[in-house]
């Protein structure tokens, strides 16, 4: 008649969401999708998707599987996959990813590093995605990996006044 048997959810699906007007301080490490609207004051660190809309602000460095970013980033980007950065997006600081998009009008001062082929990203592999514990979402402390992104200099400063 009663069913106990817990069911698993699948972490990809788990949505966390930092509402328009909100501020954390503080480090977010979670498995599942992040969409932030307001603005964060720390690192943040998925196994899956972060997205940043047009009012999203973040003073931290942000580690993830996927990322769609379309405010402002004061920080390292690592993004294992997809880095999709929209034309309302400001990234003041260095990003790694396998693969980047890069709308006009985005605005981007740092360093990139992209590719598969990497040594950092299998670093960031072997290193990152056996850290999160799935059984628990907490604020614990980001690490900082700017120190792997020392190759060449993609700056557009086309759209910056």
């Amino acid at each position: 008649m009663f069913n106990n048997k817990i069911k698993s959810t699948n972490p990809v699906t788990i949505s966390n969401i930092i509402g328009q007007g909100s501020h954390l301080e503080g480090n977010i490490n979670t498995i599942g999708n992040l969409r932030i609207e307001g603005k964060i004051t720390g690192g943040i660190k998925t196994k899956a998707k972060v997205v940043l809309n047009h009012t999203a602000q973040v003073e931290g460095n942000i580690v993830a599987q996927n990322a769609e970013i379309g405010g402002e980033v004061k920080g390292t980007i690592e993004v294992i996959e997809l880095l999709v950065l929209r034309s309302t997006a400001t990234v003041w600081g260095d990003i790694m990813a396998s693969k980047l998009v890069f709308e006009e009008g985005a605005c981007f001062d740092g360093k990139c590093k992209m590719g598969k082929e990497h040594s950092v990203i299998n670093d960031y592999k072997r290193d990152h995605l056996s850290e999160v514990d799935p059984s628990s979402e907490t604020v614990e402390d980001a690490t900082d990996h700017s120190e792997a992104l020392d190759a060449h200099t993609f700056v557009n400063k086309s759209t910056i006044p």
